[in-house]
């Protein structure tokens, strides 16, 4: 048995059922170097260094089919195939026994962030049948699919057209129908006023945007800066007796920087943290807060 295959074994143990995505190796004991299992294929993603002549023979020893990714703001290509079989680059992973479809063409993200498992799962069992849900900024929809798994009608918003027909087939993966849901195109801060101008309120949001982003006219939005008014917005389309959830991945934004933010938009709520998935045994670089009313 390989180190890999031994590594492998031992992070399993510590999954929940129906999982195989996850945090092989974070950060360490190769410094810089992190590795995930998606489903049979492992994704190796580095900054700024290379791969070492030993880890590629463990790699190649695990005999699963292996792809590099550098981890650059400014590079947002598709991972390349460093070793092993070659298969096809769309694919399905289980969590949770929820399934997603993958892409390692997708470019700088293959179609679901794995820090994410514990909110997921947690959005599933808060969600219920007859609860809205808004999944602001959804990138593929996998909070939406678990939302709608515990029986809410879900709506899914992002900027981008493709992200919301990922959605729908990570949906149809798990035998929802599409057409019971709801899908926006747009941006989020301007949906968010709409929504409360229009008095339509959800028992769910889900706040998960980018570190930055631009809007249609141009104008720059930061997490440091700007995540607390995302929050206020969110609570004026909340019903009573809702949930927020609110996570970022902004290094530049301590706990309790964190702590601020969200409470600056949300001043009377009660507000509860969470960790991390144990498999990510790295930097906890991930702020998570439940906003409830």
């Amino acid at each position: 048995m390989s180190v890999l295959d031994e590594m492998i074994s031992k992070k399993e143990a510590m999954l929940p059922p129906g999982t195989n995505a996850y945090r092989l190796a974070d950060g360490a004991p190769w410094d810089g170097i992190f590795i995930d299992v998606l489903a049979d294929r492992l994704l190796v993603s580095v900054r700024d260094r290379g791969i070492s002549s030993g880890l590629k023979e463990a790699l190649q020893e695990t005999g699963r089919p292996v792809y590099l990714k550098r981890l650059d703001k400014d590079v947002k290509e598709a991972p390349l195939h460093l070793c092993g079989p070659v298969e096809e680059l769309r694919f399905c992973i289980s969590e949770n026994g929820v399934k997603y479809l993958m892409d390692m063409a997708a470019g700088y993200s293959q179609g679901i962030f794995l820090d994410q498992r514990n909110n997921r799962a947690e959005v599933r069992r808060r969600s219920h049948r007859g609860a809205r849900v808004l999944n602001t900024f959804s990138y593929t929809g996998a909070f939406s699919v678990c939302a709608a798994l515990g029986g809410a009608t879900t709506t899914t918003l992002d900027l981008a057209q493709p992200c919301l027909t990922w959605c729908k087939e990570n949906m149809k993966l798990n035998g929802l129908c599409p057409e019971d849901h709801f899908f926006c195109k747009g941006d989020t801060l301007h949906w968010l006023d709409r929504f409360a101008k229009q008095g339509r309120t959800f028992d769910g949001i889900i706040l998960d945007p980018p570190t930055f982003s631009r809007d249609e006219k141009g104008k720059i939005w930061r997490v440091e800066k700007d995540y607390g008014k995302l929050v206020e917005k969110a609570v004026a389309c909340l019903a009573p007796g809702g949930w927020i959830l609110c996570t970022t991945n902004c290094r530049k934004v301590t706990e309790k920087d964190f702590d601020r933010l969200v409470r600056s938009g949300a001043p009377s709520a009660k507000i509860t943290s969470a960790a991390m998935p144990p498999d990510f045994d790295g930097e906890p670089y991930l702020k998570t807060r439940w906003v409830q009313y």
